[in-house]
């Protein structure tokens, strides 16, 4: 639906970085098809992730989309959120987020609390909690797109965390898998999934047809986050067991591979963040 000729639209700050190169993935596709959708109900400018401080206030919502991982740019982030709880600027998604938006300590949590996620530690005093395995995945808490992630035998996983200070890497067991799968929200309510049946070709989507056991899976994060608004997806990887594990919570600025679905999903999902987007910006 398109806003009402003469009726005044609000305007939207999209914070996307057009020229970031993802592993497999074209982002700058997606919010150049996401901005000219958006522009049908809203104004809508343009800017980079370093740039979004010093124009949001500008503008009645800010939208961050595909802007890549935080560290890339860490000061320019830090100055975004302090500016815009400062300003009463309202973010989608909204910068109170449990998951990736706060880095990885959640997996820690949640693994200690006994949801099911890939087991997680982030002490060489707690290795002993993680099943017995070859490998295992190191990785950094505010680490993206597999920055930094490198797989570490058995016997040298401790050194590993040892020549970091405490608390900055994660480690988990390098586990064996079926599939990757993801579910795609808008605020609470699920849109889609896709998964990659090859797991040597992570980018690689297909739809996937939830059942109402996956999507009670998904939901369980979604409710543990208690985003009131936003666009999450809940990254999962199926064991040889069959058990669904989370590998991650993407509540920042979560890829959402809109070329791989059927264009009445596409179509639906946008409406839906339309409305999303209207009801926040007031």
């Amino acid at each position: 639906m398109t806003a009402p000729a003469g009726a005044r639209r609000p305007s939207l700050l999209l914070v996307t970085d057009l020229g970031y190169e993802a592993r497999g993935r074209r982002y700058c596709d997606e919010d150049i098809f996401l901005g000219s959708r958006l522009r049908e109900n809203f104004s809508v400018a343009l800017c980079h992730p370093r740039e979004a401080a010093a124009l949001l206030d500008r503008f009645d919502l800010v939208l961050v989309r595909n802007s890549g991982p935080v560290l890339h740019y860490q000061e320019a982030y830090d100055a975004f959120r302090a500016r815009a709880l400062e300003r009463g600027v309202p973010v989608y998604n909204p910068l109170g987020g449990r998951g990736d938006m706060a880095g990885k300590e959640y997996l820690v949590e949640l693994s200690r609390d006994g949801f099911p996620v890939i087991p997680t530690v982030d002490r060489a005093a707690d290795l002993g909690l993680l099943p017995q395995a070859r490998e295992y995945a190191v990785k950094p808490k505010l680490g993206a797109d597999s920055v930094g992630l490198r797989f570490v035998p058995g016997a040298g996983v401790g050194a590993e965390l040892e020549k970091e200070d405490e608390g900055v890497l994660l480690v988990q067991p390098r586990i064996g898998f079926r599939y990757e799968v993801s579910f795609y929200f808008v605020d609470h309510d699920f849109q889609y999934a896709l998964h990659a049946p090859d797991p040597e070709r992570r980018w690689v989507l297909e739809p996937y047809a939830a059942s109402a056991q996956d999507l009670a899976f998904a939901r369980r994060f979604i409710a543990w986050n208690a985003l009131a608004h936003g666009i999450q997806r809940v990254d999962a990887c199926r064991t040889a067991e069959g058990e669904l594990l989370l590998v991650e919570l993407e509540d920042l600025n979560p890829y959402l591979s809109l070329d791989r679905v059927g264009a009445e999903v596409r179509e639906a999902f946008v409406a839906r963040l339309k409305r999303s987007l209207a009801s926040l910006a007031g």
